[in-house]
């Protein structure tokens, strides 16, 4: 079970990407299509065209790591996302539950307590 916390943002790259690529394509994609740096340590998200793969990159102390996930049955449900836009930022719950298989296009957040000044103090 990977962990982060809470501090650590997550870019998706919304186009889709060739997966054949390793840690310095992938780090270059990240960088050209999200405009954030990829040694940041943020998590950086693929799908390939079929939305049946994920990789997702990031930097740790001692260089890249990458996580893939390959589906046997089905694809990843991104109807959320709107697909004229490049590149999302989502937060930790949406990634886990799209991992997850959880298609959040009908699904909406509701209003939480956050302290004022923190992320995601004016979600709802």
């Amino acid at each position: 079970m990977l962990t982060w916390g809470r501090a650590v943002r997550i870019f998706v790259c919304v186009p889709p990407t060739d997966l054949r690529r390793g840690f310095d394509g992938l780090a270059a994609t990240a960088q050209t299509v999200t405009c954030q740096d990829p040694l940041s340590g943020h998590l950086f998200v693929f799908f390939n065209r079929r939305r049946d793969r994920v990789k997702i990159l990031y930097w740790d102390a001692s260089g890249y790591c990458l996580w893939y996930k390959r589906l046997e049955a089905g694809r990843f449900s991104l109807s959320a996302v709107a697909s004229e836009q490049d590149t999302v930022e989502w937060d930790l719950p949406q990634l886990t539950l799209i991992l997850e298989g959880i298609d959040l296009s009908d699904s909406h957040r509701r209003r939480r307590y956050c302290r004022p000044g923190s992320r995601g103090a004016t979600r709802e």
